[in-house]
């Protein structure tokens, strides 16, 4: 079964194309990542799956219904780019984890035993736990991020989707991160990852989608990238894997 399904996608802004008939299947269980060079449409894609940009051209499937009309949003996931957990609001951590349940308890009914246990969990996974109590503008950058992490686990979604989730990071949490998408692997969850390097992805995914000037022009097995023989002719696509496998590229 097909978790999500993007069929001839095509994105713009300012009339300009910024992804261009770009087909993509992520079926359950899959671990798939998006690598591309910066201004790819990597990002730009996501929010698309996401339904946070209007579709130009194509169809986009969430669980086999139409993102425009899809609205069982607690079974999505999402940690975003390089955005601080804190905003400005005077929150702490597990505040924030918390707000991880509202798609599935709602909004005005309180949290219970199994939001609390679940909160809990996450904050264990990412190695926080003991900041729960912490207010969120204490931490670190890096501690920040995992904080998002915890939050989207905490809503126990049937799709991860992570946009550079290692990105602020050090060694230790870029670690903690492969582990985490490592164990989801292994109970059977879907992740849907950007990368800019190879190495961050290499043992964790199923396949890979490569990404150049808003076209695919690759998606397969990790072993086959470099091999593939129209991907291989590709100049823009060479300079790129280049980039990917020294992890330079943004």
């Amino acid at each position: 079964m097909s978790v999500v399904d993007v069929r001839r996608l095509a994105v713009g802004y300012d009339g300009r194309e910024i992804l261009h008939d770009v087909t993509l299947s992520v079926r359950a269980g899959e671990v798939v990542a998006i690598l591309g060079a910066n201004g790819s449409g990597k990002s730009t894609l996501i929010r698309a799956v996401l339904g946070l940009v209007p579709i130009g051209r194509g169809d986009i499937e969430l669980f086999g219904t139409g993102v425009r009309r899809f609205r069982q949003w607690a079974r999505v996931g999402y940690v975003p780019q390089r955005l601080g957990a804190g905003g400005g609001v005077p929150a702490t951590v597990g505040e924030v984890v918390a707000s991880g349940r509202l798609a599935r308890r709602g909004l005005f009914r309180p949290p219970g035993a199994v939001d609390k246990t679940a909160v809990r969990d996450a904050l264990t996974d990412v190695g926080l736990l003991d900041r729960i109590n912490d207010p969120v503008s204490t931490l670190s950058g890096g501690q920040q991020q995992r904080t998002l992490i915890a939050r989207a686990l905490a809503g126990q979604p049937d799709l991860l989707v992570l946009d550079e989730p290692t990105e602020g990071l050090d060694l230790p949490g870029r670690q903690l991160v492969r582990e985490l998408v490592g164990e989801l692997r292994e109970r059977g969850g879907t992740v849907l990852l950007i990368s800019h390097a190879l190495s961050e992805v290499e043992h964790l995914c199923d396949r890979v989608a490569v990404l150049v000037e808003g076209r695919k022009v690759y998606d397969g097995s990790l072993s086959g990238l470099g091999r593939d023989p129209v991907t291989g002719a590709a100049r823009s696509l060479e300079h790129a894997l280049n980039d990917l496998y020294r992890g330079t590229a943004a």
